[in-house]
């Protein structure tokens, strides 16, 4: 049994993540602000309040997990907001940025202690974020945030292979989920793929940006 610690778990990929993790046998803790009644329902251990974007709550994170060793992060709580240019809001903007770039690496560096050899770090990452991809434009601000979570995850994949812990980038695909508007493939579908992901995951294939679909992307 393994223990997994997922953020944005209240629905959603984040959601299917902790019903599938929990269903085969790890131990899983929810990390949120508010719980869902669904996540709830899951009867998993719940740390709620904690906002990924707020230092002071992802201290708060740090001080509730203590001693508790993590076989898995997985770094999931994440927004998307529209934007077009000549429109943009830029104040949208720097929240996904905290939300979906900072974010990642405030857990990620608050937990590093919980992480040991063998651990891994997972980031829901996007697609949307691959410079060499991005072959339609738009959604300016979630776009960069990814690509900023993409370069953060490099940089721990330096950071933390020294210490026996791989990194991934993973892109769930197109979700059918309340930030796509319903539009895509079942959560739980995606969470399937995700974890396959994960539990691939190794020193020699640490920093990469794959597919839950299984094949790497282009940065």
């Amino acid at each position: 049994m393994a223990t997994i610690l997922i953020t944005g778990p209240n629905r959603g990929i984040g959601l299917e993540l902790c019903r599938q993790y929990n269903a085969r046998g790890d131990d899983v803790i929810a990390v949120c602000r508010t719980p869902s009644p669904e996540l709830e329902a899951l009867g998993l251990r719940i740390v709620e309040g904690i906002d990924v974007s707020e230092g002071e709550a992802v201290d708060r994170l740090r001080r509730e997990i203590g001693d508790q060793a993590l076989d898995v992060l997985v770094n999931n709580a994440g927004i998307l907001r529209t934007d077009s240019f000549g429109a943009i809001d830029y104040d949208s903007m720097l929240e996904q940025y905290r939300v979906n770039a900072l974010g990642p690496l405030r857990v990620t560096e608050a937990l590093a202690g919980n992480l040991r050899d063998g651990s891994k770090v997972a980031i829901v990452s996007s697609r949307v974020g691959s410079i060499a991809d991005n072959g339609s434009g738009g959604i300016y601000g979630y776009r960069a945030s990814k690509t900023a979570v993409n370069q953060i995850g490099t940089n721990l994949m330096h950071e933390l292979k020294p210490r026996g812990i791989a990194v991934a980038l993973l892109h769930p695909g197109m979700v059918a989920t309340e930030m796509t508007g319903a539009q895509g493939i079942a959560p739980a579908e995606a969470a399937r793929g995700l974890i396959a992901r994960i539990d691939a995951l190794s020193l020699e294939t640490s920093g990469g940006f794959w597919h839950a679909e299984g094949y790497e992307l282009p940065w």
